[in-house]
């Protein structure tokens, strides 16, 4: 079977999913295809992409493209570009490629990419042409496309001086700047955006947070001037966006933070960051609907897809909370990072109706990995896992209710296994499916699962997971970040206060504790 379906389309970009049996990442054998346009062109091209992204393309025109699956058999695709109301170039404002690397010459280029932003019409396009443009931090607009052309790279500038700051809240008392789950001053992003509509970042182009240059990756988890780390691009309140085809790298922290967002695609980008750069998350959707994650090539510093729903303050404060619902990952190749496709632990809000399809893991600590702790309540419920390979991963699978994140985060109420008190700070995760999974190179564990015993995890159902092979030169190790737990090497399903249902390996129930720190439950 091969299909082929729109994924996300702009004036000059469109991405384009070729569905074929057994494609993940990429698809099994390289295809041949044509696109022909309306207005006369055409162009043709080879490609082993499940998702491929098409550039320079005319606004408002009709297209079919086709590709040759196996001769003589041809699938085709008909869509139309969507119009665009007036292209405006930022050059044309006195914005200046190649400049040096100064706080000078990256306000002179925000302010001619200002001028620019303001003279482009409802429905217009922001035209970034080739060249390396400094810019200071800058916000975009309803109803605008920014169009990165082939070689255009828009980066920050490494000194902080003059860099804007989002206070913790808004004049309404609504979270603006945050930082792991709580209201914060934060560094403005590079790219950000407030509360806009119908914005849409497309083209060839890169998106450079600069977290290379200047000093931003040597505090992680403390402030300067009083604000957190800036996100690489930070989307915030906004509805309808969409992000086709560039590449974004070097963010200052995660590197795409859609936070309290509606109806969001991101297709055929390329999230890159260095595997030893810290806390750099590839996309971290917080407190999020609607969300669509497709063909979508992941090497980054910590977790690749980061699903989050904001953390419960020290005191209970929750009137920041919203749930992350209804998020869709297809496609995709996660390489290295922390984790594949990660829920939490900032889930306060709840999260729930999460799919991970037909996409493909390597080198990742672990591959679907949901971690909470007591203090955070919040739900997890109807996460499903389907058609996905993972190789040279740690720990596959894993749930963790006793997560040592935060300052108290190995205090004995956190880690203890005695039963404790349920209260609104009582997480629960539910209803979690795992179906086709290929393992291999597996070092640690097929997986781990530790619930709470006052709310264990569960029901989680493993269908059709096979280890292919192991890595042996794996040392044992903890499968999971919590205390008191054993070392394990090429273990199988292990669960302790989680129940577990497999029909391809044999669940070891309680095993994961050390038995040095384990009680008898209670009859």
């Amino acid at each position: 079977m091969f299909a082929i379906t729109l994924a996300a389309r702009s004036a000059r970009t469109v991405a384009l999913c070729l569905a074929q049996t057994g494609a993940r990442s990429a698809l099994r054998q390289s295809v041949q295809w044509r696109l022909r346009g309306a207005d006369g062109t055409q162009r043709s091209g080879e490609t082993k992409r499940a998702v491929l992204a098409l550039h320079d393309l005319t606004p408002d025109t009709a297209y079919v493209f086709e590709a040759a699956a196996a001769a003589p058999c041809a699938f085709s695709c008909a869509f139309s570009t969507l119009p665009c109301a007036g292209l405006v170039d930022v050059a044309a404002f006195g914005a200046t490629p190649d400049l040096p690397d100064t706080a000078d010459a990256a306000q002179t280029n925000r302010a001619a990419f200002q001028a620019a932003l303001a003279a482009v019409p409802k429905g217009g396009t922001l035209r970034v042409p080739a060249g390396r443009w400094v810019c200071a931090p800058l916000a975009l607009k309803s109803d605008m496309v920014l169009h990165l052309d082939r070689g255009a790279v828009l980066f920050a500038p490494s000194d902080r001086q003059d860099w804007p700051i989002l206070p913790a809240r808004d004049a309404a008392g609504r979270m603006l700047g945050s930082w792991e789950g709580l209201p914060e001053a934060c560094f403005a992003a590079p790219l950000h955006a407030i509360g806009a509509c119908n914005v849409t970042i497309s083209g060839q182009g890169t998106l450079d947070g600069g977290g290379d240059r200047g000093d931003w990756w040597h505090w992680p988890k403390e402030t300067r001037d009083g604000a957190r780390r800036p996100r690489g691009l930070h989307l915030i309140d906004c509805q309808n966006t969409q992000l086709i085809g560039f590449t974004i790298r070097n963010a200052p922290s995660w590197t795409i933070h859609p936070q309290g967002c509606t109806g969001l695609t991101a297709a055929a980008l390329r999230i890159m960051a260095p595997h030893d750069s810290p806390n750099t998350d590839g996309f971290d959707p917080e407190m999020c609907e609607n969300v669509d994650i497709v063909g979508v090539h992941f090497s980054v510093g910590d977790d690749c897809i980061a699903i989050k729903a904001g953390k419960r303050g020290p005191k209970g404060e929750a009137d920041h909370l919203r749930p992350t619902r209804h998020v869709r990952v297809r496609h995709c190749l996660m390489e290295r990072g922390h984790g594949g496709v990660v829920i939490g632990s900032e889930m306060s809000g709840g999260v729930s109706d999460v799919t991970v399809e037909d996409c493909d893991m390597i080198g990742t600590d672990r591959g679907l990995r949901m971690k909470s702790r007591r203090g955070r309540g919040g739900t997890v419920a109807r996460i499903a896992m389907r058609r996905v390979v993972m190789d040279g991963v740690l720990t596959a699978f894993s749930a963790n209710a006793h997560y040592f994140c935060d300052v108290d985060g190995h205090a004995d109420w956190v880690q203890s296994r005695q039963p404790a008190p349920t209260n609104a700070g009582t997480p629960h995760l539910h209803d979690i499916t795992i179906e086709d999974v290929e393992l291999r190179n597996l070092s640690h564990a097929v997986a781990a699962f530790l619930g709470l015993p006052e709310a264990p995890i569960g029901p989680i159902r493993l269908t059709r997971v096979t280890v292919t092979s192991f890595d042996f030169d794996a040392q044992a190790a903890d499968p999971i970040m919590a205390d008191h737990l054993r070392p394990l090497r090429h273990a199988g399903v292990l669960g302790e206060h989680a129940d577990v249902h497999s029909d391809t390996q044999i669940v070891e129930h309680n095993t994961l504790t050390d038995p040095a720190h384990r009680f008898t439950e209670p009859k």
